[in-house]
């Protein structure tokens, strides 16, 4: 393969979401490795690739003109195309497809996300109704990508595809810490997520009270409703919390380099990114007991049930010794290393090659 054209148009214009910073790390990687023609539909989004890249300005995969789009990659000569997700138009292609399943997650979860128009969002709840639309889907393309082992046995005991399933392991922006890190003086717990009814952020919050001495720091933006509940919550159980409403990348590894943990009761996830993100800074990890949790986190993640707020405070209780965080914290760093965007670049060029 000489050349890969990389469908780029779900970088965001505004802040990266999963699926857009996986699509920006990933061409990064793999530029060093092959050429990489961007498919965009905006000419911003290439202020967050790499300086020069090569592009072609397409429709956006919002259109009605998706239907077409592959007519005209078939005009400009692409023999090999990669897309982030498992929408792009597939009809009278000439050339090799991997296209991206991520999770199953809004199989369980139906809301689509909000910055899709009120068309899309529609097609979206009618779209997870069944598994037969997503099975149409990936069967266009010849072999199809997602990010864990866990969505990948999910894939085949849905049989949602006769394609081959590769795993291009999600990863974390920035470089991981170098040197071993000791104890905080901080008792600073940080969540970073939604705050849906299956994110479980009570079951901290409760847990939170049997812990004297800690705070847990709230990331993320929410509701002023959710919010209230979560303050009233907060106060019945002697908790200190700390809204934050949202923070930068940069203030985000700040946080992160300085926490006592990373903590999470979810009762489902389609990966785990803050995992990753926090592991790569010797943050330990405190997360509810869930398959993909111990894929991502292996075994130097603490986990717990995520009904348990006795329990999520047990395992922070048994991290509060400064020998066993700086043990802790020296296997999250070492975990962290399986995920990095150059070896997921190399196995989606792998998969490329076992097409021809």
């Amino acid at each position: 393969m000489e050349v890969l054209h990389f469908d780029a148009r779900f970088v965001r214009l505004d802040h990266h979401d999963g699926i857009s910073r996986f699509s920006v790390e990933l061409i990064k990687a793999l530029a060093d490795k092959v050429k990489v023609i961007a498919i965009v539909h905006d000419l911003r989004q290439l202020e967050h690739l790499p300086k020069d890249i090569e592009f072609v300005l397409l429709n956006n995969p919002q259109s009605p003109l998706e239907f077409f789009i592959a007519r005209k990659l078939n005009k400009l000569g692409a023999t090999h195309v990669f897309s982030p997700m498992q929408i792009m138009g597939t009809i009278g292609r000439k050339y090799k497809l991997v296209l991206t399943l991520h999770d199953l997650i809004y199989y369980r979860h139906k809301k689509p996300p909000k910055d899709l128009n009120f068309l899309v969002q529609l097609i979206w709840r009618i779209y997870h109704l069944t598994y037969w639309p997503q099975r149409m889907l990936l069967n266009r393309a010849d072999a199809i990508a997602t990010v864990s082992k866990t969505t990948k046995k999910l894939i085949e005991e849905h049989r949602l595809t006769k394609r081959e399933v590769g795993v291009i392991y999600n990863a974390a922006p920035g470089q991981p810490a170098t040197a071993n890190r000791i104890m905080p003086t901080s008792r600073d717990l940080l969540y970073i997520g939604s705050f849906m009814p299956y994110k479980n952020v009570d079951t901290l919050v409760r847990g939170l009270g049997l812990l004297p001495g800690f705070e847990l720091h709230l990331l993320s933006k929410i509701e002023n409703g959710r919010r209230s509940e979560l303050e009233n919550l907060a106060k019945s159980v002697g908790a200190a919390l700390v809204f934050h409403s949202g923070v930068s990348d940069e203030e985000y590894a700040s946080l992160l380099k300085g926490s006592f943990a990373l903590v999470s009761a979810s009762r489902d996830e389609g990966f785990g990114i803050p995992l990753v993100e926090a592991m790569q800074q010797g943050t330990p990890v405190v997360v509810a007991d869930l398959e993909i949790f111990h894929e991502v986190a292996g075994n130097a993640g603490n986990y717990f049930s995520p009904d348990q707020p006795a329990e999520f405070a047990a395992r922070i209780t048994e991290l509060d010794n400064a020998k066993v965080w700086a043990k802790t914290s020296s296997q999250v760093l070492g975990r962290a290393k399986m995920f990095n965007w150059d070896t997921s670049a190399e196995a989606l060029l792998e998969l490329f090659r076992k097409l021809g």
